[in-house]
């Protein structure tokens, strides 16, 4: 079920967290967002494939090998992304999305804005990165 809205709308804390226009909002951003990163990765492809010519320079080899290792991490990154956002649209499908996986609360619409992908709470959040910070430094 889809629900029209104007690309003008923001969720608002004043309405019903999660109602359909908040999931409509969230589900059009996170395809928004997928579909960019996707066009991103398809232009590297493009790049990388187009890039078949080594430069003679040592320097200029150098700098070219640089650039592709940064242009492939972010790539990954990306990747890693793509499967973030998928699972966050199928919380939205499911219901659940815009839920503290930990604590069932809500994520916050400030936070969703920010952070689309976001499963936790801040302070959800902030637990597990006090939980991370203390077991490396064991």
């Amino acid at each position: 079920m889809t629900v029209d809205i104007t690309d003008e709308y923001r969720p608002s804390e004043d309405e019903p967290y999660m109602n359909p226009r908040q999931r409509e909002y969230f589900r059009r951003k996170l395809l928004r967002w997928r579909e960019e990163i996707l066009r991103g990765s398809g232009l590297t492809l493009r790049q990388l494939q187009e890039e078949t010519d080594r430069p003679a320079d040592a320097t200029d080899w150098a700098s070219s090998e640089m650039q592709r290792y940064f242009e492939l991490r972010t790539r990954d990154r990306e990747r890693k992304l793509l499967s973030k956002i998928d699972a966050a649209l199928k919380r939205i499908e499911e219901g659940t999305y815009g839920y503290c996986e930990e604590t069932n609360e809500p994520i916050g619409i400030r936070r969703l804005e920010a952070r689309p992908i976001a499963t936790l709470s801040i302070e959800a959040q902030e637990r597990h990165e006090r939980r991370e910070k203390t077991h490396r430094s064991d």
